[in-house]
């Protein structure tokens, strides 16, 4: 029982001063706001989002709160809808993404060898392709279109920038002192990874599947815009594109564009924010540099 605690004093800790820190706490409000959308879709939105029985180009009012779209859509339940999608297929790539990243960086790094050879050649070879050109080419050759695909694609093109970093730091932790005592110990490969390696990289995997989850968000934010796309399914991607199509930013429909362009702008903030939170909690000299501004303003303070 006192081993539990012990181990969950530090992980506690850690959370709460996470919690203190205002662009984090800024960042995990946005964040929980925008998944409550995304699950509350059917109990939030007033009418189907693909119902096209309004006038159309209506500006916003006490029955459509955002307006209708060219084709006499509700704006409203297309913008709840399309965060459920956009959040499930960002959040669901980026989880793919990092755990590639957490296999092909992390093992074959430390292990060595041939193994390790290999697979730093085949992330160098992704890391030279640009990610969206080789998304596109996936995408126009792929005959399904639905938003399944776009994960994956999305998920298996997007892990090499976050391998090439858990590998150098993988590299950097194999020959420390604690790594030798636990091979000393008896302990095997899969548990010096597991219970030694990751927990110390922990932030960086976050860090890593928060920017790969804005990643995804905003590649098939521009797979839609550029109709590679499923079209009839409701996405913020593909409002942006039917918004573009139907000439809402030509006729002052300003309605129909901005909602889902500042929302993948405010969710891309919230990550940004909360792993701001998360390198301060992991970075000594960024977590003394903020006790001393908060002293300095302090003494700034008094002496006015």
């Amino acid at each position: 029982m006192n081993v539990k605690r012990s181990r969950n004093l530090p992980v506690l800790r850690g959370f709460r001063n996470f919690l203190k820190d205002t662009r984090a706490k800024i960042g995990i409000t946005i964040f929980i706001f925008f998944v409550l959308i995304a699950i509350l879709a059917p109990v939030l939105t007033p009418y189907n989002p693909n119902d096209n029985n309004f006038a159309p180009l209506m500006p916003p009012s006490a029955k459509h709160w955002l307006g209708t779209t060219g084709n006499g859509q509700d704006v409203f339940s297309q913008f709840v809808w399309g965060a459920r999608t956009s959040l499930s297929i960002g959040l669901l790539a980026g989880f793919i993404s990092t755990v590639l990243s957490v296999l092909i960086g992390m093992y074959p790094g430390y292990r060595g060898g041939w193994l390790d050879r290999i697979f730093d050649t085949l992330t160098n070879v992704f890391l030279v392709i640009p990610g969206l050109p080789l998304i596109i080419v996936i995408s126009s050759y792929v005959h399904s279109t639905g938003p399944w695909v776009i994960v994956f694609v999305i998920g298996l093109t997007g892990w090499a920038g976050g391998a090439r970093v858990l590998r150098s730091q993988t590299l950097t932790y194999r020959n420390r002192d604690f790594i030798s005592a636990a091979k000393l110990g008896g302990a095997s490969e899969l548990r010096i990874l597991v219970w030694e390696i990751i927990p110390n990289m922990l932030s960086l995997i976050i860090s890593n599947f928060m920017f790969g989850t804005l990643g995804a968000i905003l590649a098939e934010a521009g797979l839609e815009f550029l109709g590679l796309g499923n079209v009839s399914v409701v996405s913020w991607g593909t409002m942006l594109y039917w918004s573009d199509s139907g000439g809402a930013l030509l006729m002052g429909a300003w309605w129909w564009l901005l909602p889902e362009g500042l929302a993948i702008a405010l969710f891309g903030m919230s990550l940004a924010l909360m792993n701001f939170g998360i390198d301060q909690l992991t970075n000594p000299r960024l977590r003394k540099d903020h006790g001393n501004l908060k002293k300095q303003t302090g003494k700034e303070g008094v002496s006015c």
